[in-house]
């Protein structure tokens, strides 16, 4: 009898952590990833980790809002390189990455909240530089310097053009005024705020050829309900006017 009794509370301690498990997930916080992209989401110390509230930025205070709308609870991490954060983002439940171009080979992989802002894509070159561009492909014979990973480099790779990489996309500012590369393909606005964050100024647009649109990227299993209660508080701020009020904060 006594070991019947035992059997039976072994039973309803397995069952109730059971429940308490589905309880837990059901209401789990997502986990938010992101990188030093300025001005969307940086570090307040300017290294390559951070946490919560030593992360700032335009697209961290839209996300603290949306989600503080959405009442949907979150952890914040800011890690490097963007390759790392994009991997766990793809192949972990519950997690997202911001901010992301969304790219029709990116669209299926993942469940999408935005648009957060625009990241015009630029050629960037040297006050003086005498190169001129009507369309990407007479880019070919310069020397192009690109972010490892990031949208931009992927797409100049695939139109052949090779461009030279670097796991800091800041570093392409000296880099050309050191005449090591010619150009430099980059995001606009992020391209002249990373510039002016190492002191580089006065660099011209030599070609604007594409313009894409930012977001968060989910994990495809997190719920369609919690990406519909995302979507419908980013919305909201919009059309509030309180996006454009927190991108006037940085630029």
């Amino acid at each position: 009898m006594f070991k019947d009794l035992l059997l039976a509370l072994a039973s309803t301690s397995v069952l109730m952590i059971g429940v308490a498990q589905a309880e837990e997930s059901s209401d789990a916080s997502l986990v938010l990833l992101t990188e030093n992209f300025p001005p969307y989401n940086m570090a307040k110390n300017g290294k390559n980790f951070a946490k919560d509230e030593n992360i700032e930025g335009i697209a961290v205070d839209i996300m603290r809002e949306t989600f503080k709308r959405a009442g949907i609870s979150y952890s914040l991490t800011l890690r490097f390189p963007w390759e790392r954060i994009y991997k766990l983002a793809l192949e972990n439940p519950g997690y997202g990455v911001f901010v992301m171009a969304r790219l029709p080979e990116r669209e299926a992989l993942f469940k999408w909240v935005g648009p957060i802002g625009p990241d015009d894509w630029v050629m960037l070159a040297k006050a003086d530089s005498k190169i001129r561009l009507d369309e990407l492909a007479q880019a070919r014979r310069y020397k192009i310097g690109a972010y490892k990973g990031d949208a931009i480099a992927e797409t100049l790779e695939k139109q052949g053009l090779k461009p030279v990489l670097v796991l800091r996309d800041q570093d392409n500012a000296q880099k050309l005024l050191d005449d090591q590369i010619d150009l430099w393909a980059t995001g606009d606005p992020a391209g002249r705020y990373l510039a002016r964050q190492v002191g580089v100024t006065g660099l011209k647009t030599i070609l604007r050829f594409n313009s894409a649109q930012l977001y968060l990227a989910l994990n495809k299993d997190v719920p369609d309900e919690t990406v519909a209660k995302l979507q419908a508080a980013l919305d909201q701020l919009r059309e509030e006017g309180l996006l454009d009020q927190m991108m006037a904060r940085y630029l």
